[in-house]
């Protein structure tokens, strides 16, 4: 994932105070909530981008909206945010904390694109095999059933692909055919 920069330095310092308060998992999980919440109300399009609103308007809407859901280190970023009019970038630092948060706890995410859904052993196995190619202690995997692999898997984590998909394999084989490059 790209850093946004302004959304990052205000991750980092959202960052330092949880890690500090020791509540980096209960920061991160208000944060999607927060994240949710405007995605699925379409609050941020009614209140961040509305420029008829006040400041003090859109700090109430969202003191009113969240202070009995998230603790003080986010409400009060979210009211610095609105102070220093840069509600666009609130995604950006949702995002950045929780990257900054999973690179402390050595989590990756992956995705995982597979001819059919993974049962429990296969999903054990390729985050055994794929969290310690990745060095983390904990992967997160997302199954993506593509049926155009044919079979094997491919998966993303960060900006590493592995795919030992046979689509790959054919299409590897084929470009050596056409360029001749055929060995046994």
């Amino acid at each position: 994932m790209r850093r946004h920069p302004i959304g990052y330095r205000y991750a980092y310092a959202l960052f330092e105070i949880a890690r500090d308060q020791e509540t980096l998992t209960e920061t991160l999980e208000e944060l999607e909530t927060v994240s949710q919440v405007l995605k699925d109300t379409k609050l941020f399009d009614k209140v961040f981008s509305n420029p008829k609103m006040t400041d003090d308007e859109k700090k109430k809407i969202l003191t009113d909206t969240f202070s009995k859901h998230v603790g003080t280190s986010v409400l009060h970023l979210l009211l610095l945010i609105i102070d220093k009019k840069r509600e666009s970038v609130f995604q950006a630092v949702a995002d950045n904390f929780k990257e900054l948060v999973y690179e402390e706890k050595g989590i990756a995410e992956a995705t995982v694109y597979s001819a059919k859904p993974l049962s429990e052993q296969e999903r054990a196995a390729v985050i055994s095999v794929f969290a310690k190619r990745a060095g983390k202690a904990k992967l997160l995997i997302d199954n993506v059933v593509d049926e155009e692999i044919i079979g094997g898997l491919k998966v993303h984590i960060g900006d590493t692909v592995y795919d030992g998909s046979v689509a790959n394999q054919l299409a590897r084989i084929q470009t050596r055919m056409i360029h001749g490059n055929v060995s046994r």
